[in-house]
């Protein structure tokens, strides 16, 4: 391990310079062709087995080891936010309006590390590596198309298990990997409805169908129907962020419609609160006399560990680091991943880096990941490829 850790801080220089070139230029969903042909300028000379997507920006990268043995996939996901960038870095977005807010571009340049870490180490590799960098995590369901594109099986036989690292800008302090087992990220849908009624004068609300206390009754109601319809151990949350009606303050308009999204933690607990959720919004517009059209889009499942592989790349932390690194999650985070579509698949374990600048800054009011403000502190790429390349090395090794 010490040996393991040593080679990837040779690395940390040219990995941060990658992150840097990345940040820069930062690209949205599917489409991602300057950043595809950056990793693949970093990949060239390795070992590596390449495949490019077709409609999409992947690249899928076979590491054959030297002794014969199962496969095992590493992940990074490489698409920005839709974000204008309020950093005064001196390697901020030059793209506007876009921005690596969630640390995409270190996960990136993290793998491209841990291909080098393991490159060199071909010999000891008992098994093969998939390494996978996906596009469109940031809601295109890029994972997805690159299972269907057949990237669990891009070794020539199903990986044995999956994992991911993804880099936290606030609430883990520096250097800190954080995991625990059974569910660690939601599952994440989103509720749309749109309530009609008739139009009218603001004057004479009697002679319309008013479609705004209706709304007004949903949004209410359903966080009412969270607290007494959803256990309290098997959470749901459930934010209304979209509200849209009306032209003039003195007029009636004919329909109002909101948008909300939607976490929870559990196939029961998901499936619960879409039914109750059509159920209280139906009710309620036949209570005022109006025409409602209500659906629940799917989003990500949730993101569940394994508990064997969160075992073992829980130990594997905090021998790579020292145990004072190493945090069990006591509770999942209600973010939501594409990770979790691997998970459902093969057994998986998906970590936490905390990635807050180690400048004295609390990271429990740090900006956090998808903040305008957020920074990351790169500081940290030689650790993730490390952990990254471990994970890999040490699940082979266990055949």
């Amino acid at each position: 391990m010490p040996e393991l850790l040593r080679s990837a801080a040779l690395l940390q220089p040219e990995l941060a310079l990658l992150r840097r070139e990345l940040h820069r230029s930062p690209e949205l969903e599917l489409d991602l062709p300057r950043t595809q042909a950056r990793l693949l300028a970093a990949l060239d000379g390795l070992p590596l087995e390449l495949t490019l997507g077709k409609g999409l920006s992947s690249i899928t990268a076979v590491l054959r080891g030297g002794r014969p043995g199962p496969n095992v996939l590493l992940r990074a996901d490489l698409d920005a936010l839709p974000v204008q960038e309020g950093t005064e870095l001196p390697y901020a977005s030059e793209t506007p309006g876009v921005m690596h807010a969630c640390g995409h571009d270190l996960h990136a340049a993290a793998l491209v590390g841990a291909a080098r870490l393991l490159s060199e180490r071909r010999a000891e590799l008992a098994g093969n590596v998939v390494l996978m960098f996906q596009p469109g995590e940031e809601g295109a369901d890029g994972a997805r198309l690159m299972v269907e594109a057949g990237v669990l099986d891009a070794a020539g036989e199903r990986v044995v298990a999956a994992y991911a690292l993804h880099v936290a800008a606030a609430i883990l302090p520096n250097g800190v990997v954080a995991t625990r087992p059974g569910p660690v990220l939601a599952a994440s849908d989103t509720l749309r409805v749109t309530l009609r009624g008739r139009g009218g004068h603001g004057s004479s609300p009697h002679s319309a169908l008013d479609p705004v206390p209706a709304l007004c009754e949903a949004v209410l109601a359903l966080q009412s129907m969270v607290t007494r319809r959803i256990d309290a151990f098997d959470p749901v949350v459930l934010t209304v962020g979209l509200l849209g009606a009306g032209t003039a303050a003195n007029v009636i308009p004919d329909e109002a419609r909101f948008e909300a999204t939607v976490r929870s933690f559990s196939p029961r607990s998901r499936e619960l609160v879409r039914t109750e959720s059509l159920r209280v919004v139906h009710g309620i517009a036949a209570a005022h006399g109006l025409e409602v059209t209500a659906e629940v889009e799917p989003g990500y499942p949730v993101t569940v560990n394994d508990p064997g592989e969160t075992e073992f790349a829980s130990g594997l932390a905090a021998r790579l680091f020292g145990s004072g690194r190493f945090l069990e999650m006591p509770q999942p985070i209600a973010g939501s991943e594409d990770f979790g579509v691997l998970g459902e698949l093969v057994p998986s374990a998906y970590l936490l880096l905390g990635a807050v600048p180690d400048d004295g800054r609390d990271p429990f009011t740090a900006p956090y990941n998808h903040s305008p403000e957020a920074e990351f502190d790169d500081g940290v790429l030689g650790d993730g490829a490390a952990l990254l390349a471990g994970l890999a090395l040490g699940r082979l090794a266990r055949g």
